[in-house]
């Protein structure tokens, strides 16, 4: 070949791999537009929104009025069997007591003390002055929850251990025959964990640092807090009607308390479902601080070298209560099961546990009557979400494989919930089977959508494939759309469901949008990969529920008391 046709050939591959080149980064930097350290803007993440939606088939489904939607599930009719709640510790004879234990020392492993005392009480073959042996069988329960069973008089234990004695106190408030038997079988505290960070920020202006002084500084918008439920959580609880009395600490209802819980109220980021949910906020920095049992703190290594440790409010410290009228035998049973916990070689192990730290604490509140209690729970209910705009959307899962009991059990959760949901919040309705349909646009929920949404779900019908993320990209454009209109609406998604995405979208397409958006999604489990809806609710740092079909009603107006 001749010098020119080299030279020829020479340029062409060059022109060929500049044209390569191009094409390649071309296509690189098309997929790369808007992100930033593997995190997409916003704008692209619309852009992205809107495409998806293109090619998504989309019904608007008319909703109907339901004339007898104004109904209300009682407590009781919600709770499941007590089955469902199996004793971590069964009686070996008899004559025994069964009580109610919170989760944090009838749980496993360093959760499991008081479990270890009942199995080793069981094995001693104590006798009554009658020569019958005795034996005690514990269900780990927790507080709120135990609290609901006794009181709405679904099923009554021997005996109740919460974490502390409000739950005690509420239970005399609402009628229920119930008798201090021990004030501690466990030392344990509640505490806010601040990162040091702002301990020192706090520390400088305040010069110490306890509640007051926290709550004045969420207050003041000085620090983003979060905290659990207080229908649910012992720690939420304490935590609620302390930060009322440092407001008033002669009467935590007054309308200075009222007053001051509000503005305090407004500057919290969000109230969560669970510890674990609040927990992984804040270690990815949504939150400078949060509550938690110091128990539990001591068995979380990571978080001691990250978080400065104040305790607040009452003692958490296990009382135990005798409920109705025990028999002379069961009181004998309750009192030497007690006296067994408190011997030294029971308290040593609870030690080692975790509990029986920060002895010299004392409460900063007096005693609290349990009609406060009971009226600082409904306080909170109309007052958690003061200068919040909630827009949230439902996506129910219609595909074949949820006809019948499933999808049954998930009409019935969704329109007796619905009860929990505020009137000031914004609600709609999405379902999905192969296609999805718009049930329900987004409106406030007032007593006209309330009918609408009660109509819409009783009328969904299950059949076709699983296209779940394709309903999740329609849902979440509307709430953009809805975002647009009002800017300070604070966006959430629902999804119910009980299977995997066999069509459509997959979380891969849309995880990255999904993130940018950061909209918080909850999903609620019926017989489902629970793994892959965990996966889903983490990318937001939402709560997954794994609700079976006996106890969802009572599980989802949990989350909607915390949430709407």
């Amino acid at each position: 070949m001749n010098k020119k046709g080299s030279k020829t050939i020479f340029i062409l591959a060059g022109i060929a791999v500049v044209v390569f080149a191009v094409v390649f980064l071309g296509i690189s930097l098309t997929k790369n537009i808007g992100k930033t350290n593997d995190v997409i803007s916003i704008e692209y993440a619309t852009a992205q929104l809107n495409d998806f939606y293109k090619n998504i088939t989309v019904t608007d489904v008319p909703a109907r009025k339901d004339p007898n939607f104004i109904f209300s599930t009682s407590v009781k009719d919600s709770l499941p069997s007590i089955s469902k709640y199996p004793p971590q510790v069964e009686n070996t004879t008899p004559d025994y007591v069964e009580i109610f234990s919170s989760t944090e020392k009838a749980g496993t492993n360093k959760d499991g003390w008081l479990n270890e005392m009942a199995n080793e009480f069981n094995s001693s073959r104590y006798t009554l002055p009658n020569g019958k042996q005795m034996s005690v069988r514990i269900r780990g329960i927790a507080s709120g929850l135990g609290t609901d069973y006794i009181t709405s008089g679904k099923y009554q234990p021997d005996a109740f251990s919460p974490s502390n004695v409000l739950w005690g106190e509420m239970i005399k408030a609402k009628g229920g025959k119930i008798t201090l038997m021990e004030k501690r079988i466990a030392g344990n505290v509640a505490g806010i964990l601040l990162s040091k960070t702002k301990q020192d920020l706090l520390v400088k202006k305040y010069g110490s640092i306890n509640l007051k002084t926290i709550t004045e500084a969420v207050a003041a918008n000085e620090i983003a807090m979060g905290y659990t439920n207080p229908f649910a959580s012992s720690t939420g609880l304490n935590f609620l009607v302390s930060t009322l009395l440092t407001f008033d600490a002669k009467d935590p209802l007054s309308t200075k308390a009222v007053a001051g819980f509000e503005k305090f109220q407004a500057n919290i980021p969000f109230v969560s479902y669970t510890t674990l949910q609040m927990r992984e906020s804040a270690q990815s920095g949504v939150l400078d601080g949060f509550i938690l049992e110091y128990q539990s703190l001591v068995n979380i290594p990571e978080l001691l070298n990250s978080y400065v440790f104040t305790p607040f409010g009452v003692r958490h410290d296990s009382p135990v209560y005798a409920i109705g009228d025990l028999t002379s035998d069961k009181t004998a049973i309750l009192k030497k099961f007690i006296d067994f916990c408190k011997q030294d070689k029971g308290q040593k192990i609870a030690t080692d546990y975790g509990f029986n730290g920060h002895n010299e604490y004392k409460p900063e509140v007096a005693d609290i009557r349990g009609d406060n209690i009971v009226q600082a729970q409904k306080l909170w209910k109309e007052k958690k979400d003061v200068n919040k705009e909630i827009s949230a959307v439902f996506i129910a899962d219609v595909s074949g494989s949820m006809n019948g009991e499933k999808l049954n059990k998930l009409k019935e959760s969704l329109v007796n919930g619905a009860q929990y949901i505020g009137k000031d919040n914004e609600v709609g309705l999405v379902s999905f089977s192969t296609d999805v349909n718009i049930n329900l646009p987004i409106a406030k929920f007032d007593i006209n959508q309330r009918s609408l949404f009660s109509g819409a779900v009783k009328d969904l019908q299950a059949s076709g494939s699983t296209a779940m993320y394709d309903a999740i990209v329609v849902a979440t454009k509307l709430l953009m759309e809805q975002k647009a209109k009002n800017p300070n609406a604070q966006l959430m998604l629902f999804v119910l469901t009980d299977g995997e995405t066999n069509g459509g979208l997959m979380l891969n397409d849309v995880q990255s949008m999904l993130q940018a958006f950061k909209i918080p999604i909850y999903t609620i489990g019926y017989d489902a990969n629970v793994d892959a809806l965990k996966t889903l609710s983490s990318i937001n740092e939402a709560a997954s529920i794994n609700a079976d079909a006996e106890n969802v009603v009572y599980q989802l107006g949990s989350l909607f008391n915390a949430q709407m």
